[in-house]
């Protein structure tokens, strides 16, 4: 069974279509891997518990993917359990009229977690070399401007006392088709379609080329992306659970010291 290193992307990532149905973490048994979900689930809510009462490091999570890869049920299965207290989801849309006043890290940096937090970004600051790069809203000269504003910003994140995990869901094109068909077809699901998601799929090819020059050029020790394969959810969730622990347990949180003074305190 693989190990949580072993989705961290190497120097030559490609982002490979039929690699998107692996499931490294499997057990072979998918009540059983559900069931794994959950246990870890919990144990992330409680190192939530004590790294919020500690209120010293900060736990920020970066959730990036094409259209319906999972971002959402990520943040469902993987983080529902913590106490509200202690977490943020921050979706990033495309920037309104005062954030475009602005450079395009300015209402990324607002959203970081502050002592004590775990915020999740559902997409990110990594829209803006993607998306900008594949519409060609941006050249390549700037679009590597941007590379380098991005690893100083993490990098300052991490001096300043973040743990910093980004996760690429890699969904297939064909899994991505399902999806949206499932959602068309489902009139529950109507409120999560957009037919922009249509018109964004005609750039499918030019999206991998993005996502493998943004991670190669952004990943970092004290900001690793991890590859996950995500078309299969419970899978995708084990993954990432895994990965979340594992990263929380190494942090080697604690509870803040006793108060002496309250030992003599008796309530009436």
């Amino acid at each position: 069974m693989a190990k949580p290193d072993d989705l961290r992307v190497g120097k030559n990532f490609a982002v490979v279509d039929k690699t998107a149905g692996e499931k490294p973490f499997s057990t072979g048994d998918k009540a059983k891997d559900k069931e794994r979900v959950e246990q870890m689930a919990q144990r992330i809510a409680e190192l939530q518990n004590v790294l919020y009462a500690e209120r010293r490091r900060k736990l920020l999570v970066i959730l990036q993917g094409m259209d319906t890869s999972g971002k959402d049920g990520t943040v469902r299965g993987v983080f529902g359990r913590i106490d509200p207290l202690g977490i943020r989801t921050v979706a990033f849309k495309a920037p309104t009229a005062v954030e475009k006043e602005h450079d395009y890290l300015w209402r990324v940096h607002q959203q970081v977690p502050g002592q004590g937090e775990l915020v999740i970004f559902n997409r990110s600051h990594y829209e803006d070399v993607l998306v900008t790069r594949v519409h060609g809203w941006i050249d390549e000269k700037e679009c590597r401007r941007r590379y380098a504003h991005i690893r100083d910003f993490e990098r300052m994140l991490a001096e300043t006392g973040t743990t910093i995990l980004k996760f690429f869901l890699h969904i297939s094109r064909d899994e991505q088709k399902d999806r949206l068909q499932a959602r068309i077809d489902n009139p529950e699901k109507h409120w999560k379609f957009d037919t922009q998601d249509i018109e964004e799929r005609k750039f499918w090819s030019d999206y991998q080329q993005a996502y493998e020059q943004a991670i190669r050029e952004t990943d970092a020790g004290h900001a690793p992306w991890y590859s996950i394969p995500a078309d299969s959810k419970t899978h995708r969730n084990l993954a990432i659970a895994s990965i979340v622990q594992q990263a929380m347990e190494a942090m080697q949180l604690g509870y803040p010291p006793p108060k002496p003074e309250l030992a003599k305190i008796r309530i009436e």
